[in-house]
């Protein structure tokens, strides 16, 4: 496989409308976030990609460290959505990631609400949404995708045994080339899709992993505990608390009780 990702999944072709209209690949960079941001903000073009092999500051939800091994997928996209698509790009990226992955590996993967794609309970891609408003519209939003190709167990320790590598779960070897060139395409497809007024709500339900469980939602200093009953139609998370109330969680960290806890 080539070492530039980028121009391998070119070769094998990339039919995209909007997602890779333009490509910026580099060896390393401190975060394809910031990048990302960096050129949203100069007005490159939407669905402007970029990637990296190796992130030096790449960041996750919240601020927290991205831990970025080389050989893996680290990328981010520029997209300009309107005001009802933006609550949107977190469902329409997870699905992509999870359809990408069935395709490419025959995995069965999962999503822990609202951005962990997961493979047999562990961890191997993570989403991150940013979004820069202009007044009350939004001007531009990046999505970051991170996707673990491979996790030597080093890896896996310092995440604590919660990730893990398509490599590693599928016994097999994955092309990095291959995951990206399918990504793009799902995602170019979904967020098309999207902006027409249909959002793959059916299909994230299907994959979320945390509907019937009772769940601990943390944000900030505060935490429910609850039912995870449901999502609106913008993805927001349904908790049935145990007084009864149903709240709707738009952002949080999840925590998946024992059966019986």
């Amino acid at each position: 496989m080539s070492s530039n990702p980028v121009s391998a999944a070119l070769r094998s072709g990339l039919f995209t409308r909007l997602v890779g209209r333009r490509i910026l690949y580099y060896k390393e960079l401190s975060s394809t976030m910031d990048e990302a941001s960096r050129l949203a903000e100069a007005g490159t073009e939407e669905g402007t990609v970029v990637i990296t092999e190796r992130q030096t500051a790449g960041r996750g939800r919240f601020g927290r460290n991205w831990v970025s091994p080389n050989g893996n997928l680290y990328f981010s996209v520029v997209f300009r959505p309107s005001n009802s698509v933006l609550p949107l790009l977190t469902m329409v990226s997870g699905v992509a990631v999870a359809r990408a992955v069935r395709k490419v590996t025959g995995l069965s993967p999962s999503i822990k609400w609202p951005n962990d794609v997961l493979v047999d309970g562990r961890k191997v891609s993570g989403i991150l949404v940013e979004a820069v408003a202009d007044g009350a519209s939004v001007r531009e939003a990046v999505v970051g995708i991170g996707v673990n190709i491979k996790l030597d167990p080093p890896d896996i320790e310092v995440l604590g045994g919660l990730a893990n590598g398509l490599e590693n779960a599928s016994g097999r070897p994955v092309a990095k080339d291959a995951v990206l060139r399918q990504l793009l395409l799902e995602l170019d497809a979904l967020y098309l899709q999207a902006t027409a007024g249909k959002a793959p709500l059916d299909e994230w339900r299907g994959l979320l992993q945390t509907l019937g469980r009772r769940v601990t939602v943390s944000w900030r200093e505060e935490s429910w505990v609850g039912q995870a009953e449901g999502v609106d139609g913008t993805g927001n998370l349904l908790l049935r608390l145990d007084d009864g109330q149903l709240v709707t969680m738009t952002v949080g960290d999840v925590t998946l009780h024992k059966a019986g806890s």
